[in-house]
C-alpha cells in the first residue's frame, strides 16, 4: 500500500513539475518588433495557463536552436519559414506585421519597390527572413550582427542604404542619437505579416494557440494590444537602452 502511494505521489510530482516548464521561445535580440511579438505571445499564452520564456538570441541563431528542439519555437518569423525550417510549425493567424523600409545617411528618394536599392550597397541583419528574401541576388549585401550594429555602420556611410522594418529601425536610431544622420526613404517597401512558430514537438498545442489568437484578432483586442506596447515602448526607448519589461 505505502509502495503504491508513493508511486502515485511521485507521478503527481513529476506532472506538477512538468506542468510548470515553461516554453522557452526565441527572440530576435535587439530587434524592437520582436519585442512587440513577445509581449503579445505573453498575453495568448497566459490565457492557455501555460508559462513562456522569451530568449534573446541572434536572429540565425534563434533558427538554429528552435528547429532543432533546442529551444520550443520562435516569437515571431515570416511565412517562409515554414518551408525553410520543416520543424518549425506556423501558428495561424499571424500574430504581428512589419513594414520593411529603407534607411540612408547619404540619399534622399521615393522608394516603389525593392528593385529600386538593387544598384546600392545594402546592410540587412543577418537571419532576419524578409530582408534576406528582399534583398536575394542583388549585387552588395552586407550584413550585421543585429539592428544597432547595422544603423552604426550607416551612420559610417560604410553603407548606401540599410533595410529594416520601419519600427524596429527607428527605436534604433532613436536610442543611438542618430536623428540628425539618418533618414527613413518612404513608401516602406511591403507589408508583411509574421507568424509565431512552434517546434514540431509541440504540434498538439498549436490548435490552442490558435484559438486564442483567432479571438483576439475577431475582437480587435489583438490590433489594440500591439498598438498599445508599441506606444509604451517609444516613450521608454530614450531611458532604457535595452528592451523594457511592460506589464499588462
Amino acid at each position: 500500500m505505502f509502495t503504491n502511494w508513493a508511486i502515485l505521489l511521485t507521478l503527481a510530482l513529476c506532472l506538477t513539475a512538468r506542468a510548470q516548464t515553461p516554453l522557452h521561445i526565441a527572440r530576435i535580440e535587439k530587434i524592437p518588433d520582436q519585442f512587440v511579438g513577445g509581449e503579445i505571445l505573453k498575453v495568448v499564452y497566459k490565457r492557455l495557463n501555460i508559462p513562456i520564456e522569451l530568449v534573446d538570441r541572434p536572429a540565425k541563431r534563434a533558427l538554429m536552436e528552435s528547429s532543432a528542439g533546442v529551444l520550443d519555437g520562435e516569437v515571431q518569423r515570416n511565412i517562409h519559414v515554414e518551408s525553410q525550417y520543416p520543424t518549425l510549425k506556423i501558428v495561424r493567424p499571424a500574430i504581428n506585421y512589419i513594414e520593411p523600409s529603407v534607411f540612408s545617411a547619404k540619399y534622399q528618394f521615393e522608394i516603389k519597390a525593392w528593385d529600386d536599392i538593387k544598384d546600392y550597397s545594402i546592410g540587412i541583419v543577418r537571419g532576419v527572413g524578409t530582408s534576406e528574401d528582399g534583398t536575394k541576388g542583388m549585387k552588395t549585401v552586407y550584413t550585421a550582427n543585429n539592428l544597432e550594429q547595422l544603423m552604426i555602420m550607416l551612420s559610417e556611410n560604410r553603407m548606401d542604404v540599410a533595410v529594416s522594418d520601419a519600427f524596429s529601425g527607428m527605436v534604433a536610431i532613436k536610442k543611438l542619437g542618430l536623428e540628425n544622420k539618418i533618414r527613413l526613404l518612404t513608401p516602406p517597401l511591403q507589408r508583411t505579416e509574421i507568424y509565431h512558430f512552434l517546434n514540431e514537438k509541440h504540434k498538439d498545442l498549436i490548435p490552442k494557440v490558435e484559438q486564442v489568437i483567432r479571438s483576439m484578432q475577431a475582437s480587435g483586442e489583438l490590433e489594440k494590444l500591439r498598438k498599445q506596447i508599441i506606444e509604451k515602448y517609444l516613450s521608454q526607448a530614450d531611458a532604457q537602452p535595452s528592451s523594457p519589461e511592460l506589464s499588462h
